[in-house]
């Protein structure tokens, strides 16, 4: 059995929803840490991260209902060894460097290095929000643990299969500058204006919220409602 360096403990709880309103407890107020969470809502989109993070808004959809059920699963496994591999699920995470906390689904420890695998409900994205939330992940146990972590996966639901990724100096520039941006947000308090994008914006939890399709700006009422009715 291994247990990693002490640090404030985001927990998950039995919805979506109350994980994320007891992961935005800390939130960051004059440097408190931010959630892992938070980095891929903000790269997914800063107006999600910002309602969720900022104005405490939640609502469900197929699609996060599957996302809770899939952790609840993974959460609910206890720590095993399989040859010379320690599997360990639901573990606590923190880095002071970038002021954020959060919890891995999973953490392989391969002779002493841990490899993350952070768990997905759909299949691999043309963005990179999963993966900046994984090296996030990777970053926190390098400086619980004093050790490097090169690698790690992603497992998609849908397609039921791992997609390694390589923890290389882009990606964790990418994380580092989102981490940067995610706390810029918070501490502003500040929720950016709508932005309508189709495939996005329809798979999101919080269209009603959002309301991504209204004008957030000086427009021809009549073109603009003659637009939305064509939609």
């Amino acid at each position: 059995m291994w247990t990693p360096a002490p640090c404030h403990r985001a927990s998950r709880s039995s919805s979506e929803s109350e994980s994320l309103v007891s992961e935005s407890s800390a939130v960051t107020v004059d440097g408190e840490p931010i959630p892992i969470s938070a980095l891929q809502h903000m790269l997914y989109c800063p107006r999600q991260c910002a309602l969720i993070h900022n104005e405490q808004q939640w609502a469900e959809n197929q699609y996060t209902v599957e996302g809770t059920i899939l952790h609840e699963r993974v959460d609910a496994g206890s720590e095993e060894r399989r040859g010379n591999v320690t599997i360990a699920r639901g573990v606590p995470l923190c880095s002071k460097r970038l002021g954020l906390v959060g919890i891995a689904d999973v953490v392989e420890m391969h002779r002493g290095r841990p490899f993350p695998v952070e768990y997905k409900r759909g299949r691999p994205k043309s963005h990179r929000a999963d993966e900046v939330q994984l090296c996030a992940q990777a970053i926190c146990l390098e400086e619980m643990l004093d050790v490097s972590v090169p690698e790690g996966a992603l497992f998609y639901g849908q397609s039921r299969r791992r997609k390694s990724v390589a923890l290389d100096s882009e990606l964790r520039g990418l994380t580092e500058e989102v981490a940067a941006g995610t706390r810029r947000m918070i501490q502003s308090g500040e929720t950016p204006p709508p932005a309508y994008e189709k495939r996005k914006c329809s798979a999101c939890s919080l269209q009603v919220v959002c309301q991504p399709r209204r004008p957030n700006h000086a427009v021809n009422v009549v073109n603009w409602l003659a637009s939305a009715v064509e939609a």
